[in-house]
């Protein structure tokens, strides 16, 4: 694969690499004395110099000769030097960040690639919205490397979207510079039942010569697994037991292990590398979906590398693992994921091993960031105002909250949606519910919460509705647009009155989330673009963050980062149950449910 993202491709600076490392001409940096970490050979080799030129590398070894008057030496002494950190599957999105904003957030932390799937913007604002992303990419040094939605919408007929990508769309997108594959392909059922539509965006990013990512959650690892590896997806990151990766990896797919702000798998899914003896060449570390104050307070990419290796997983196989795995699992390891001559310097210094702390970040040879801050000022960007007017709703009143009862009895049996903490997954579980005056009820004294979806995109007036359990709230409502994959508008609470508050606050900012408790609004984060993102800085979004959390915490509720939590309860390919703007889904089956059980 033709790589874009390094300052010279190799054919254009092959000749002066060849004369720095012969000495005839000289470095343009020099990392001297340094603990090479060698992600090639999995071993730590002392006194290592780096010399680099055209932004490439050009020798490793004893780089003395290659020093001449202009070159800029750096003494990594008691360091260790490793390839910069490469993230294979992220949505920038769910930072709520703005992608020149998130790249300030993570270049600190040793991260100098990301393999974004911009889908949540794409299912609001279609292509348009994915170029205003790699728009804003472009001011900064991050690598940001595009894999195009492929599932917009997620289950097509089950929800309804701001827009449609189909193979004519992928095909197009498989052309652009940014392009390196496919984003996750999360329709697992059309893969598996050979659908036409979904096989040709699949084979649009084959015939492109590029790589397919994917996402199967389900258990089963036989026949189904292999059929969907038959189709061309080369990665999946819905593993959440050990065995499910163990599985992937022995079928030559790249197991991707996450660890984000609401989903920690990896305390499980680390045992496929820990409790055997296996080749980790085809797992990666990723972080798929992190908040602000998570990447304020806990970091990126070393963040990951280091609980890897509170797992148990060798330090050196954790560093392979955001590395030469990531870039040979996009096919670009000819070029990236390995400090070896030819390559793109992209390169760290690490002061603590064991904890990943990462003090010197070279993106291209330049020196990006060091001691945690990020040394370059960005231009600036402006996304277009059509971006910022995606949130097409009138006014709710709690009538439009109402679920009306079937019989006549003072109770009724209904599917409710339980969430698991932490974990994507949810339950189907059957319970009763209070009828008073005709209408369900939420029963705060069981957990049990009423949903609601509303379709924002087209004003097309569709609303599902429903129960949700796990929340731990006893009065109040939350609701956002954030809401995957479709992100229309979603609404939880215990009462018709505070959800219709909540929904008409973000009716009002163009979008975000909010809490509201007894007519109060407790908390809330505006996300004008595309009623996603905000424009604003990573500091000023982490503390309003922290203050939405602080207001969930105030009204009961335990979950780590739980309106992320709460934004799956409409992502339709995720087992056991979710609620959409069509309806109650069973994606087991991939059935539209009744809400109401007759029995």
């Amino acid at each position: 694969m033709i790589n874009t993202f390094c300052k010279k491709p190799l054919w254009e600076c092959s000749q002066t690499l060849v004369k720095v490392a012969a000495g005839v001409e000289k470095a343009e940096l020099i990392v001297t004395n340094a603990k090479l970490i060698n992600v090639c050979t999995h071993e730590i080799l002392e006194g290592v110099d780096v010399a680099v030129a055209a932004g490439r590398i050009a020798m490793v070894g004893d780089c003395k000769h290659c020093i001449g008057e202009n070159t800029r030496v750096i003494d990594a002494t008691g360091k260790y030097l490793a390839p910069a950190f490469m993230d294979g599957h992220i949505h920038v999105e769910s930072s709520m960040l703005t992608v020149g904003e998130y790249a300030k957030a993570v270049l600190s932390h040793g991260t100098s690639g990301i393999f974004m799937d911009p889908h949540e913007i794409c299912n609001v604002l279609g292509l348009d919205g994915v170029k205003y992303m790699l728009e804003d990419a472009k001011r900064t040094p991050l690598k940001a490397m595009l894999t195009t939605p492929s599932c917009v919408p997620a289950v097509p007929g089950f929800e309804d979207t701001g827009a449609s990508i189909g193979p004519k769309e992928v095909a197009e997108t498989m052309t652009w510079d940014s392009c390196v594959g496919l984003g996750e392909m999360m329709n697992f059922p059309g893969i598996l039942g050979a659908d036409e539509r979904t096989h040709a965006i699949v084979g649009e990013t084959l015939k492109a010569g590029k790589i397919a990512t994917g996402h199967y959650s389900l258990p089963e690892t036989g026949k189904g697994l292999n059929a969907y590896i038959a189709s061309g997806v080369r990665c999946c990151h819905e593993s959440t037991r050990a065995e499910d990766a163990i599985a992937k990896m022995r079928l030559g797919m790249y197991a991707m292990l996450r660890e984000g702000s609401a989903w920690h798998d990896l305390k499980e899914v680390a045992k496929a590398i820990t409790s055997r003896e296996i080749d980790a060449r085809f797992a990666c570390l990723i972080s798929d979906d992190t908040h602000p104050n998570t990447l304020q307070a806990q970091g990126h990419l070393d963040h990951i590398v280091k609980r890897a290796i509170e797992e148990g997983i060798d330090p050196v196989t954790a560093i392979q693992m955001v590395t030469i795995n990531v870039a040979q699992c996009f096919q670009l390891d000819h070029d990236m994921g390995s400090v070896t001559p030819s390559k793109c310097a992209d390169m760290v210094l690490i002061d603590d091993l064991q904890n990943c702390r990462v003090s010197e970040v070279f993106i291209d040879g330049e020196l990006v960031a060091q001691n945690g801050k990020t040394l370059q000022a960005f231009p600036p960007y402006s996304y277009p105002e059509a971006a910022k007017k995606s949130v097409h709703l009138s006014k709710l009143s709690p009538s439009d909250f109402a679920i009306r009862a079937s019989g006549s009895g003072n109770e009724a049996t209904v599917h409710v949606i339980e969430v698991i903490p932490a974990r994507v997954g949810t339950y189907d579980r059957r319970l009763k519910v209070p009828v008073v005056n005709g209408a369900l009820q939420a029963d705060t004294e069981q957990d049990i919460l009423k949903v609601a979806v509303f379709e924002r995109h087209h004003e097309t007036g569709t609303v599902g509705r429903g129960f949700v359990k796990g929340f731990g709230i006893k009065r109040g409502a939350l609701a956002q647009t954030v809401a995957h994959d479709a992100h229309n508008l979603l609404v939880v609470g215990s009462n018709d009155e505070d959800m219709a508050i909540a929904a008409n606050a973000l009716i009002e900012c163009g979008g975000g989330l909010v809490a509201v408790e007894d007519g109060k609004i407790l908390g809330i984060v505006p996300l004008p673009i595309a009623g996603l993102m905000s424009d604003e800085s990573l500091e000023v979004m982490s503390k309003k963050v922290e203050g939405l959390e602080k207001a969930w915490e105030d009204m009961g509720c335990a979950l780590p980062s739980p309106f992320m939590t709460m934004a799956l309860i409409p992502l339709a390919c995720l087992p056991e149950t979710r609620l959409t703007n069509r309806g109650l889904v069973d994606c087991r089956t991939f059935r539209f449910e009744e809400l109401i059980i007759k029995e």
